[in-house]
Formats: C-alpha cells, sequence, structure tokens
C-alpha cells in the first residue's frame, strides 16, 4: 500500500510534467491561428478596395457618359484625379497605383481591347484615353494595384511578376446625345 505522502508527491510531479504543455500547445497552433487571421483581414481589405474601385469608376464614367468630362476638356490625367477622388480612404495612394484606359469601340458584340498585363508587367502604352462623341460606344476601364503581403494570397490573386493583386473595373455604355445648344435643352446636366 502506497503511503499518503508518496501518492501526493507522484500527483505532484505529473503536474509538474505538463506545466509548460499549455504553452507548447499554444505555440503550435498560434502561428497558424494568426496567419489565417491576418489573411482573412487582408482578403476583406482587397474587396473592400475593389468595390470601391469600382464604384468611382461608374461614377467618374458617368462624367464621360453625360459629356461632362468633354465640356471639363478631360485628359486621362484630369480623369485618373477624379476617380482617385472617389476612392474613400484610398485616394491618398491612388495615383500612384491606378491606371485607367477610355476608349471609343466600334461594338459592344465583341470589342478588340488591347492587355496592359500581359506578360507579367503593366503596359501603360497599351492604355489611352477619349470622351468620344456623343451616341458613341464606350468603354472604360480601371486597374488599381492592391498591394499584399500573405504569400498565398500574392500567388492566388497576382497576375504581375511583382506580386500584388491587379484590381480590375470595366463598364460600358453609350454616350448620351449631349448636344447642348444645338438643339438640345441647353443645360448641362
Amino acid at each position: 500500500m502506497m503511503r499518503p505522502l508518496a501518492a501526493a508527491s507522484a500527483r505532484s510531479r505529473r503536474r509538474k510534467s505538463r506545466e509548460g504543455a499549455a504553452a507548447v500547445e499554444f505555440g503550435i497552433v498560434a502561428l497558424p491561428f494568426f496567419f489565417m487571421m491576418f489573411a482573412i483581414f487582408e482578403i476583406g481589405m482587397v474587396f473592400v478596395t475593389s468595390s470601391l474601385l469600382e464604384n468611382a469608376t461608374m461614377e467618374t464614367a458617368r462624367l464621360v457618359r453625360t459629356g461632362q468630362a468633354s465640356t471639363r476638356n478631360f485628359d486621362k490625367a484630369a480623369f485618373k484625379t477624379e476617380m482617385c477622388s472617389r476612392m474613400s480612404i484610398f485616394a491618398g495612394d491612388c495615383e500612384g497605383r491606378a491606371e485607367i484606359d477610355v476608349r471609343e469601340v466600334p461594338a459592344f458584340g465583341n470589342p478588340v481591347l488591347p492587355d496592359p498585363m500581359a506578360g507579367g508587367t503593366f503596359d501603360t502604352g497599351q492604355t489611352s484615353y477619349a470622351n468620344g462623341q456623343p451616341g458613341s460606344l464606350m468603354v472604360v476601364r480601371a486597374w488599381y494595384q492592391q498591394p499584399l503581403v500573405t504569400p498565398f494570397l500574392s500567388q492566388g490573386l497576382s497576375r504581375l511578376n511583382n506580386g500584388k493583386a491587379m484590381l480590375s473595373a470595366t463598364t460600358a455604355f453609350r454616350n448620351e446625345p449631349w448636344g447642348w445648344g444645338a438643339g438640345g435643352s441647353g443645360s448641362n446636366p
């Protein structure tokens, strides 16, 4: 029969051998847990940025559609500045990260548009800017380079060699007949 003092001593030794187990288990689980939490946060930021880019592109493209961009003599830089002002909390970085392409197309059915992201780099020489004429068919495309920190996300989301996600927004429309003063209503929308 075991004496009470020896039994207490055996229990104490078993308890001491498990004292660091919680810290070791936390160390094993913590790294993947925090990695997943950061990846979820980063995906959320990508979705928010993509939504803001889509809305900013649509709102700024309306200036082309209604003829206001022509009236205000917009060029590529002015369109980009106007679009970036609509990017809310990302407006500060927008000028350096965004690229735009506004062009007239002959038909909506199968417009032949150059791909400026071919080859793993972004070729700004493949983009252009035109306000079009009243009734012109237009395509507005915008790209935004979103830097990624999580390694697996950059592999899955990036088409560029620099590891950044290239978010894009596109809208197509027919310009409104904005002929103010030439038989039109004479007012600027």
